[in-house]
């Protein structure tokens, strides 16, 4: 009698501490990745709205901030904020030089242990609240990449420079042209990647040619699965800090050529 009881309330222990283990292991993480560069005014704003968002599955959160050699005073910024967060799980990682956003992306991508990667500018132009829109498809089991578009929606866009928007169109336009999508905009900043698919693409472009390389190569993958879906954009002016110029879309188009021939 004794062997059996003993047995059996083995049986029951082993069989809950698999089920833990199993629960466990289901729990998924996204990756986080802030390239950073002279973003003092917005930083610890960005980082409070990711640390405030809850995502949908109870999806874990992981904050990789590369900082691109900042000058002023954007590292005080983060440790003082990674200090009031214990909490969280966040990385921070420095560039020794600047040398670009798309340098600091690659630094985020290889350190990224979640299972998804999304890229998150340090400025305030995207909305961290969107994360589930962009997740949705890939946890739904639609998608392995997900781009969120600028151009499609009903979400707030502020009304910014012409001139802007007919070269985005253009890239775009030339990006679907030799890859045969049909994106509405390749140039988004959030794009969310399986980790394990981003990991496996050897990325060169430094500085703002991330966007088309990673489209471009992407686009190559047999098979692969990339979803739109609209999001908000609150763009800066130039006296706000927004960075990208003429020269960084003449770039976009020589990678455009580049990586898709």
């Amino acid at each position: 009698y004794v062997r059996t009881v003993v047995s059996r309330f083995l049986c029951v222990y082993l069989s809950l501490l698999i089920a833990k283990n199993n629960i466990f292991l289901m729990v998924r993480k996204l990756s986080i990745i802030i390239p950073v560069y002279n973003e003092e005014q917005t930083i610890g704003v960005i980082l409070s709205k990711i640390a405030n968002i809850e995502l949908i599955k109870s999806i874990q959160k992981e904050i990789i901030i590369v900082n691109d050699s900042s000058t002023d005073g954007t590292v005080d910024q983060i440790l003082i904020f990674k200090e009031n967060h214990p909490y969280l799980d966040i990385k921070y990682y420095e560039n020794n030089l600047n040398l670009g956003k798309g340098a600091s992306i690659h630094t985020g991508i290889s350190w990224a242990s979640g299972d998804y990667v999304i890229i998150q500018d340090a400025d305030l132009e995207y909305d961290p609240q969107e994360y589930n829109i962009l997740l949705k498809p890939i946890i739904d089991g639609f998608a392995d990449v997900v781009y969120g578009s600028r151009f499609m929606g009903g979400n707030a866009h502020r009304v910014l420079f012409f001139w802007h928007s007919i070269g985005n169109k253009l890239l775009t336009f030339l990006s679907n042209l030799f890859t045969n999508l049909n994106l509405t905009d390749m140039e988004t900043c959030y794009k969310i990647f399986r980790t394990n698919l981003i990991k496996g693409i050897d990325l060169k472009e430094k500085r703002f040619g991330f966007e088309p390389e990673v489209t471009a190569k992407i686009a190559k993958i047999p098979g692969i699965r990339i979803y739109e879906v609209g999001i908000s954009y609150y763009g800066r002016t130039y006296d706000e800090g927004k960075k990208i110029g003429l020269k960084d879309g003449l770039r976009a188009i020589i990678c455009i050529l580049k990586y898709s021939i």
